[in-house]
């Protein structure tokens, strides 16, 4: 099996045509109104190629209703994203944006 960094740096390559350094993990718990809205390990990578971002913020998850796909996120650090915190945040935002055009939509 191909290594989960290794797989967040193919992707982080594709999105992005960038190379990217592992730094570090760090957990990372998001509570929105007290509830747990995302529990997870934020993987950290340094990065000298994108023009704007030093640091990219990436992880993957399991998707779908089997849990069959895994899906990969990636977050460069760009204000206000300075942290894997802030980085989890905004992708949640986004998520939940997402979420509520596909609703409308239908």
């Amino acid at each position: 099996m191909v290594d989960y960094i290794a797989e967040l740096q193919a992707v982080i390559l594709n999105l992005h045509g960038c190379n990217a350094k592992h730094v570090e993990t760090v957990p990372v718990t998001e509570e929105f109104q007290g509830e747990t809205v995302w529990q997870g390990e934020v993987e950290v990578f340094e990065t000298r190629d994108h023009p704007k971002a030093k640091r990219i913020y990436a992880w993957g998850h399991v998707s779908g209703d089997d849990d069959q796909g895994r899906r990969y996120v990636t977050v460069l650090e760009l204000p206000p994203v300075t942290s894997p915190e802030t980085a989890v945040k905004a992708a949640t935002v986004q998520e939940i944006r997402s979420a509520r055009e596909k609703a409308k939509g239908r």
